[in-house]
């Protein structure tokens, strides 16, 4: 990558929960002389800040609006209830949607889960985010229900979170514009889908440093340049003379 065309760095965006750390080590790895510039981006507005040119590329969770965008799912979540250290369903390895059918559920704004319709009784008001909700929680006000990234994230020592059973599953997916195909993007699409540095879509790899001339043996001298010498004679013996 050389040249005035190469971007001078790769902008991520990146919603909560999401820990892009191993792809982000190795883009440093092989592309040590391109920056990669982190952006916290909040649910709600991460497609748009792709769509916006905002970033280059984003890691968040589907489903989202894909208009002009292209989004590969990478991995998915367990979904878990998070609730009081003290309340009765901790008692519970797993949660059901039948155990929350008379409790208030709390559904916030900037959810990523694709309820169909969220168990529990909802709340007359929805919290304008994950982190509001999470405090209604501690106070004793409902549940809630997230990736369980998310409840590890916002994690307090007065709550606790168990799986829930039979619900929608929180997919993680790498997003960036239909028309961005620049290297870099595909250099970091490599990276999150595990390509080696050696693959047909990686970086190509440096060339490598030409060997060393072999030294040149001197070339024989032909026979007919040779001087001849005269054969020896023997040993206290002189040439004959002729008569």
């Amino acid at each position: 990558m050389t040249g005035s065309d190469t971007p001078a760095s790769f902008r991520l965006g990146y919603v909560p929960g999401v820990t892009p750390a191993k792809w982000i080590r190795t883009w440093q790895d092989r592309l040590p002389e391109v920056p990669l510039h982190l952006h916290p981006l909040s649910p709600t507005e991460a497609a748009e800040a792709v769509r916006a040119r905002e970033v280059d590329a984003a890691l968040l969770r589907l489903p989202i609006d894909r208009t002009d965008l292209h989004a590969i799912p990478l991995y998915t979540e367990n979904t878990v209830v998070v609730l009081p250290k003290d309340h009765p369903l901790t008692d519970a390895t797993k949660i059901t949607a039948a155990d929350l059918a008379d409790l208030l559920v709390l559904h916030p704004l900037d959810d990523s889960l694709d309820w169909t319709a969220p168990p529990g009784q909802p709340a007359k008001e929805r919290p304008e985010s994950t982190a509001d909700a999470i405090q209604l929680v501690a106070a004793g006000v409902g549940l809630l229900i997230v990736p369980q990234s998310l409840a590890r994230l916002h994690h307090r020592k007065d709550l606790t979170f168990r799986p829930l059973a039979d619900a929608p599953v929180s997919q993680v997916a790498l997003s960036w514009r239909e028309d961005a195909g620049t290297e870099l993007t595909e250099q970091f699409i490599g990276i999150v889908r595990g390509r080696t540095l050696n693959s047909t879509r990686g970086l190509t790899p440096p060339a490598p440093a030409p060997a060393a001339a072999k030294a040149k043996k001197p070339a024989a001298t032909p026979a007919r340049n040779q001087k001849r010498t005269a054969a020896p004679t023997s040993r206290g013996r002189k040439p004959r003379r002729g008569r």
